[in-house]
């Protein structure tokens, strides 16, 4: 039985303030900052295993804007899962501050920030199959998210989804019927389902081939008209080579960020 991704576990442009054709307007033009999806500041976490007390977050700074793609690197230990799992509303940070679509989550309750993940959050595994349903086919898979994030299946935004995702002539199958990175593009239908605020995806090419693998950063760039932020963590070269922006850690430190 696959894992369900909410459980346990469009925003526009730049908004121009003066009208361009009042004739009593001059000046510079100055565009509004847009809101971020979600934003780290100095986020700490640490935790304590037997009498030990392991920092795995340092003082975290990044905001992660709509319609982009953000990708966290550093090696095993760097702190990237902790970082996601806060971001994910999974786990809150020992001290700072997290904001997901404008709201502070750190101080919520276990029961609210999953309330907040059903809506805001989308989650995708690294392995395809741990976020599907093995029983249903592509298309009610993505009605069943849909359900999940507590708003109606739209059928037309359904069939346009998996359009987008090139997945339109496999609506009708089984995830056992569908390739690797057949399922992982379902998977990220899923995720976008409702437009909530971030997509999180904790390497999302690792079981996948070179051609896969390809198809799917493909299909993530191409949702990021949705307006949704995409956070992904990956050892991925060719993930990192297509990412809008980047944050490096490294002993639970930024060591660089762009």
């Amino acid at each position: 039985m696959a894992r369900d991704p909410y459980g346990p576990d469009r925003l526009g442009g730049d908004d121009w303030g003066p009208d361009w054709g009042d004739p009593d307007w001059s000046g510079t033009p100055v565009a509004t900052a847009v809101e971020p999806a979600a934003a780290v500041r100095d986020v700490r976490k640490t935790y304590v295993i037997a009498d030990e007390r392991v920092e795995a977050l340092k003082g975290i700074d990044k905001e992660f804007p709509p319609g982009k793609v953000s990708t966290i690197v550093g090696p095993s230990g760097s702190g990237k899962s902790s970082l996601l799992r806060i971001l994910a509303c999974v786990d809150r940070p020992t001290a700072g501050s997290v904001q997901v679509r404008g709201q502070e989550i750190a101080e919520l309750s276990v029961r609210k920030r999953r309330a907040l993940r059903r809506t805001a959050v989308g989650y995708v595994f690294q392995n395809p199959v741990d976020n599907l349903v093995e029983y249903l086919r592509a298309a009610e898979q993505v009605r069943l998210a849909a359900r999940l994030r507590g708003i109606k299946p739209d059928e037309a935004e359904i069939d346009r989804l998996l359009g987008v995702l090139g997945l339109t002539g496999r609506a009708d199958h089984l995830p056992v019927q569908l390739s690797g990175g057949e399922q992982q593009r379902l998977s990220f239908a899923c995720a976008v389902i409702g437009r909530p605020a971030i997509v999180v995806a904790d390497e999302p090419t690792a079981e996948l081939d070179s051609a896969s693998a390809d198809r799917v950063l493909e299909a993530v760039h191409d949702l990021r008209d949705e307006g949704v932020a995409f956070l992904l963590s990956s050892h991925d070269p060719r993930v990192v080579a297509s990412t809008d922006h980047l944050l490096r850690l490294e002993h639970g430190e930024v060591v660089e960020s762009w």
